[in-house]
């Protein structure tokens, strides 16, 4: 009976890892600013239907434990009703990565899209085709077309965080999503003369050999700095200074790029709290090289003297 009992809950075990999806996304639809004149019906069956778009497929090849799934925030806010059931939209997208050994999480994507415009009709499904990521209406492939892009960065970010250039296979996806997004009249972010903070220049940033040092300093930052803190302070904040090295010889090559503020809205806050009690040189080296590298929050860094 024993044995029995073993075997039964060693095949529930490989049951639940091999179905596990690798994230648990909390979805939040908001449509405060949108007008009286639309059913607010539909609004709470999007959300159900976009969390079960993100938590219910896989998105990779490997097999994820419960406890291994990546906890990240979708939250879209409806900005304006357009007619013919669309929608225009601002989307914000954060993501965690635990650290080793401790109960505390770490910021590894915090940015928000303002080029959301999707059509939806309650009940709608949500369907994406890495093949035919199009569709036949632009305007309904653009929402998922868009969560499977962040989805895939998200991914992306997580295994660099792991192991060096983990996330390769996950940025390449992202990249053809943008090279066979929706076109069409009011999609916008796929497009390189959109503007300079966009869904091409991301992609474009995290695969730019240029910014090839930017995935040693997620390893680094994660793996050696971060993790390690638990046994030794000093050994891992030391590597994070050596990562705002790296950040900085990227920046004095390619000043003002989008990926180095897309990593500073997730960190700054933390960064606070490693160098806050660091040794007095130390601080101030740090000090020096973040308000240079995150200049919309170098009165932040600048508190820290």
């Amino acid at each position: 009976m024993r044995r029995i009992i073993l075997l039964a809950s060693l095949c529930l075990f490989c049951a639940l890892r091999s179905h596990a999806q690798e994230l648990r996304a909390n979805v939040s639809v908001m449509a405060g600013q949108v007008g009286s004149g639309v059913d607010r019906k539909v609004f709470n069956t999007l959300q159900t239907a976009l969390s079960e778009f993100l938590n219910g497929r896989r998105w990779s090849t490997d097999a994820y434990t419960p406890g291994e799934r990546i906890e990240c925030n979708f939250l879209i806010n409806i900005t304006e009703a357009m007619g013919n059931n669309t929608y225009r939209a601002t989307l914000t997208v954060q993501a965690n990565r635990p650290v080793y050994n401790t109960g505390y999480n770490s910021t590894i994507l915090n940015t928000q899209d303002n080029n959301v415009v999707f059509k939806y009709v309650e009940f709608q499904p949500l369907e994406f085709n890495e093949q035919r990521i199009a569709g036949n209406d632009p305007l309904v492939a653009n929402l998922t077309a868009i969560l499977a892009y962040y989805n895939y960065i998200i991914l992306g970010l997580d295994y660099d965080s792991f192991s060096p250039r983990g996330g390769d296979i996950f940025f390449k996806k992202a990249l053809n999503i943008v090279t066979n997004a929706p076109d069409g009249k009011d999609i916008s972010g796929w497009k390189a003369f959109e503007g300079n903070r966009n869904r091409y220049w991301l992609q474009d940033n995290l695969l730019n050999v240029k910014f090839s040092r930017f995935h040693e300093v997620m390893y680094m930052y994660h793996r050696m700095g971060l993790d390690q803190m638990y046994e030794d302070v000093n050994k891992g904040r030391s590597a994070i200074m050596n990562c705002l090295n790296l950040l900085m010889s990227i920046h004095q090559e390619m000043p003002n790029s989008m990926l180095m503020a897309v990593f500073f809205n997730a960190k700054n806050d933390e960064l606070l709290k490693i160098f806050g009690k660091a040794p007095p040189q130390e601080k101030a080296r740090a000090v020096q090289m973040m308000s240079q590298l995150d200049v919309p929050n170098a009165n932040k860094y600048q508190q820290l003297k």
